[in-house]
């Protein structure tokens, strides 16, 4: 039995005629392609350029600069397909993804709803690049704000990738949104001294730092009668507000704080606890008018103590048995 490939192979050599016959359409394709390649390159470029002369439109230039690149990269797409496929259209590829669009849109649900939030976030600027954020246990700098995504530098030398959807629909803290930031500390000073004289202390303390702001003001506010202390709330102003500078001001600051009150004899008390043991067994034990330490006190007349109670007991019984 004897195979016939002779039409196979027609159709073999039909086929590299085609490839061979659309070849100078294919290189020209590729060449315009690569064109439109540099184009939305440059175009990107010039965006960034323009907009980082101005810091506060620094992520608006981003978003124009991605989406000119992506426009110009699709339709230089449109016209390499076009000038190897004469018969291609946009209507034609419009037509076949009509159905195959709304698998892929389910498909990559989460994709598309990033690509948006990247594109609101990049607009309203909530945050801009080199910003300090704290977004729920993550907090660092600002490293680049992509379409899908956002990337943080953490303060220990990691990086976070968020997704854009997420930064977008929940609460997000910007600690370098103005220029000036307040710190404080709460600080706890013994009942029996002298408020007014521990809050001028402490102000003059913290204003003889170098990096604490004068206007606004520091201030020093009594905020809780705690159970071993009366805290006073120091509050105080820096710039620049950067996590950096805060650590380092707030170290001065406490330290100055300890050393002046130390100095002029305001206590820093610190908690204490005591635990008391009774001793049920003996025959004070319940008894107010001879009161151990720990029983409350009253005006009623105080119960007898257990062991009386039970003595007596035990000799009536004895004596009626």
């Amino acid at each position: 039995m004897q195979i016939d490939f002779s039409a196979a192979w027609l159709t073999l050599q039909n086929m590299l005629n085609s490839a061979v016959a659309l070849l100078p359409n294919i290189v020209l394709a590729f060449v315009v392609y690569v064109i439109f390649f540099l184009v939305s390159r440059g175009i990107k470029s010039l965006v960034r350029r323009i907009t980082d002369k101005r810091r506060r439109h620094r992520n608006l230039g981003l978003a124009l600069g991605r989406l000119a690149q992506v426009a110009v990269l699709v339709f230089g797409l449109l016209v390499a397909a076009t000038i190897v496929f004469p018969n291609f259209t946009p209507t034609t590829l419009i037509s076949a993804l009509g159905v195959t669009g709304i698998a892929v849109g389910f498909a990559f649900r989460d994709i598309f709803e990033n690509f948006l939030a990247g594109i609101l976030i990049l607009f309203t600027e909530p945050f801009r690049i080199d910003d300090q954020i704290v977004f729920k246990e993550y907090e660092g700098t600002v490293e680049d704000i992509q379409i899908r995504a956002t990337t943080i530098r953490t303060y220990d030398g990691r990086r976070v990738v968020i997704p854009n959807a997420e930064l977008f629909t929940n609460s997000v803290i910007v600690n370098t949104a103005f220029e000036a930031r307040r710190l404080q500390y709460d600080v706890g000073i013994g009942y029996a001294d002298d408020i007014a004289r521990a809050q001028e202390l402490i102000l003059q303390a913290i204003s003889s730092v170098d990096e604490v702001l004068q206007d606004p003001a520091p201030d020093a506010l009594v905020v809780d009668l705690a159970g071993s202390s009366v805290n006073i709330r120091a509050r105080w102003w820096i710039n620049p507000p950067r996590r950096a500078d805060a650590l380092v001001t707030q170290d001065r600051v406490l330290a100055a704080i300890k050393r002046t009150l130390v100095a002029h004899g305001i206590d820093l008390p610190f908690p204490t606890q005591q635990i008391l043991f009774h001793n049920q067994t003996e025959e004070t034990d319940g008894d107010r008018s001879r009161q151990r330490e720990g029983w409350p006190a009253g005006n009623t007349p105080p119960p007898r103590p257990r062991a009386v109670v039970q003595a007596e007991a035990n000799k009536h019984e004895a004596r009626n048995p």
